[in-house]
This record gives structure tokens, C-alpha cells and sequence, in this order.
């Protein structure tokens, strides 16, 4: 499996290849300062995932995404920024990137976000996971839930385990389960966290 970095700091390449070092089963890791550069690798190395900054000094990332896109590239985009910025997460989401991931994060919440985009499924950071409720009131994806998936949602929000999310809705444990793994597919989330920290937002919104 190859990787590509892109970021226009040498310093940062080099942390991030540092923490993918230890990943045994990455064959090669690329590095690219530019749009230009990455894009060329992109055609003639094949990577099977591309970590992206958002700004890379007065170009755009999410142009590798669009051109690469564009070329039929089979490359996974992960998109690793300082930017909180609703605008920012909103056109990586609209031009179809794997993942959203702030630099901030720990290394172990980066390569665990990697993994996840890797085994084909999206990942959002937490702390920008707050715009999907926006969307989820603009949009009102969240009516594509049945009612008993909203009633195990609500139960999620409060932090609850399988088990006690049961017993609350009278429900097996098993059927609990099932229903959160239909909400997180249904709201494109990754892991019950992600669907909790967004059913609070929601009820703060």
C-alpha cells in the first residue's frame, strides 16, 4: 500500500510520515509540497490513499481531489487540517473526500481515522462533526431514520450503552445492535461517539 502526503511544510510531511512508520502493512510513503506535484504522483504512482492539506500556499488541496477524480483515480482522500471552518468542511464533504481530520488530533486518532476511510468508510473529527447537524436541519436526513432508530439516537445522546438502551426501549440487545448500525449507515457516521456527539448537537441547535 503506498501513501501520499501533501502539505507545503517539510516539517509537518515528516511528522505525519513518522507517525504512518510504524503502520507495517504501508509499502511506500510519497511526499508532495504542491497541487501540481501531487497530482503527477497521483497519476503515475497510484496511491492507495492521499493525506491532503486544505491549504498549500495559494492553492487549494481539494483541487488534487477533483482533478484526480476527474483522471478516474481509485486514491482514498483524506483531508488533514488546522481549518475548523464550516465552509472548508462543507466543500471537502460536497467533492467527496473519505475523511475530514484536524491536525490537532492525536496520532493515534489519525491513523485509527485511516484505517477507517482504508476499510472503505467515512470519517469525520468530532470537532467538526457539529456541521452535519446544520445540514441534518437543513436537509432532514435524519427522517430517513424509522422512529425506533431515532428513540436508540436519543438514547445514544445520553451516553448510553447497548445493554441500557435495551432496557430503556424494551428491546433485545441484539436489535439494539442492529439499529445502531443502521443509523450510522444511514448518517454516514463511523462509530457510535460520532452519533451521540451529534444527536447533542442537535439538541442544542
Amino acid at each position: 500500500m503506498k501513501i501520499l502526503i501533501v502539505d507545503d511544510h517539510p516539517l509537518v510531511r515528516k511528522g505525519i510520515s513518522s507517525t504512518l512508520s510504524f503502520e507495517e502493512n504501508i509499502e511506500r510513503i510519497l511526499e508532495a509540497s504542491n497541487v501540481e506535484e501531487a497530482i503527477k504522483i497521483i497519476q503515475t504512482e497510484k496511491p492507495t490513499l492521499a493525506i491532503v492539506d486544505l491549504n498549500l500556499g495559494n492553492k487549494d488541496g481539494l483541487e488534487i481531489v477533483s482533478s484526480s477524480r476527474k483522471d478516474g483515480a481509485k486514491t482514498k482522500f483524506v483531508i488533514l487540517t488546522s481549518s475548523i471552518k464550516k465552509e472548508d468542511y462543507i466543500r471537502a464533504k460536497e467533492i467527496g473526500v473519505d475523511g475530514y481530520i484536524l491536525k490537532e488530533a492525536f496520532a493515534e486518532d489519525i491513523l485509527y481515522a485511516l484505517h477507517v476511510v482504508l476499510r472503505g468508510k467515512r470519517f469525520i473529527d468530532s470537532e467538526v462533526i457539529k456541521y452535519e447537524v446544520t445540514n441534518a436541519s437543513e436537509n432532514t436526513y435524519l427522517d430517513e431514520l424509522t422512529p425506533r432508530e431515532q428513540d436508540v439516537l436519543i438514547e445514544l445522546g445520553k451516553g448510553l450503552s447497548n445493554y441500557e438502551i435495551a432496557k430503556n426501549l424494551f428491546i433485545s440487545e441484539h436489535t439494539v445492535k442492529k439499529h445502531v448500525s443502521n443509523i450510522l449507515s444511514k448518517l454516514e457516521l463511523t462509530h457510535r461517539t460520532q452519533a451521540a456527539l451529534l444527536m447533542n448537537n442537535l439538541a442544542n441547535f
